[in-house]
C-alpha cells in the first residue's frame, strides 16, 4: 500500500475503500503542518491540519490530477489559512499593550534603521517577526496572505496567484497596496512608539 502513486489511492477511496485515506494522512500530515506553521499560531496548527484534512477528503472528487495532488492539497492547506485570517479579521482587535518593551526597543532601532528592508529580508529576529505578525494581524486575510507568500515564503507572484486563485495582475495589485498598508500600520506604530521619526 505505501509504494501506492498518490491517484491510485485516490482511485481506491474514491471507489469506496475510504479506510486507504490514512496512507493519504500518514503520508502528507507533516507536510501539512509545515505549510499551517508557516501561516497560523502555533496553539492553531493541530486543529488546523484536521480541518484541512476534512476538507482534503470532502474535495477529493474534484481532483483531476493535471497537477501533482502534493500540490493540489497544498493549494487547500493555503486556502484554509486564508479563510482562518479571513474569519478572524472580522473580529479583530490587537492590543498595543501586547507588545512588551524588547518590541519597543525593536520598534525603536528599526526606526533608525530604514524598517522596509527589514520587513523583506527573510532573516527577521524573533522581535521583528513578533512586531511583524501584530502588524499582519491588523491587515485583512487577502493582505495578510499576498505578503506572506510573496515577501515572507518569497514565492513568485504566479505561484501565490495559483495557490490563492487570484490573477497575477491581481496579486500584483494587491500587494502594492498592502505593502502601502502594512507600511502605514508600522509607521504609525513608530510614530506611537517613538514620538519622532
Amino acid at each position: 500500500m505505501g509504494d501506492q502513486n498518490d491517484d491510485e489511492i485516490i482511485q481506491s477511496i474514491l471507489s469506496g475503500n475510504t479506510d486507504e485515506f490514512e496512507v493519504i494522512l500518514k503520508r502528507y500530515d507533516q507536510y501539512v503542518f509545515n505549510i499551517i506553521a508557516k501561516h497560523l499560531p502555533r496553539e492553531m496548527v493541530e486543529e488546523a491540519a484536521h480541518e484541512v484534512f476534512i476538507r482534503v477528503y470532502k474535495a477529493l472528487p474534484s481532483y483531476r490530477a493535471e497537477a501533482p495532488f502534493k500540490y493540489w492539497l497544498s493549494k487547500i492547506a493555503e486556502r484554509y489559512c486564508y479563510d482562518y485570517w479571513r474569519e478572524k479579521y472580522k473580529a479583530k482587535e490587537v492590543p498595543m499593550a501586547s507588545l512588551t518593551d524588547d518590541h519597543s526597543q525593536w520598534v525603536e532601532s528599526v526606526l533608525s534603521d530604514q524598517s522596509q528592508k527589514h520587513f523583506e529580508k527573510e532573516e527577521l529576529l524573533r522581535e521583528s517577526k513578533e512586531v511583524l505578525q501584530w502588524a499582519l494581524n491588523k491587515l485583512t486575510a487577502e493582505d495578510r496572505m499576498v505578503i506572506t507568500l510573496l515577501y515572507l515564503e518569497e514565492l513568485s507572484v504566479k505561484e501565490t496567484a495559483d495557490l490563492l486563485g487570484w490573477s497575477v495582475v491581481n496579486v500584483k495589485v494587491r500587494a502594492h497596496r498592502s505593502r502601502k498598508k502594512l507600511r502605514k500600520i508600522i509607521s504609525s506604530l513608530l510614530g506611537q512608539e517613538g514620538g519622532h521619526q
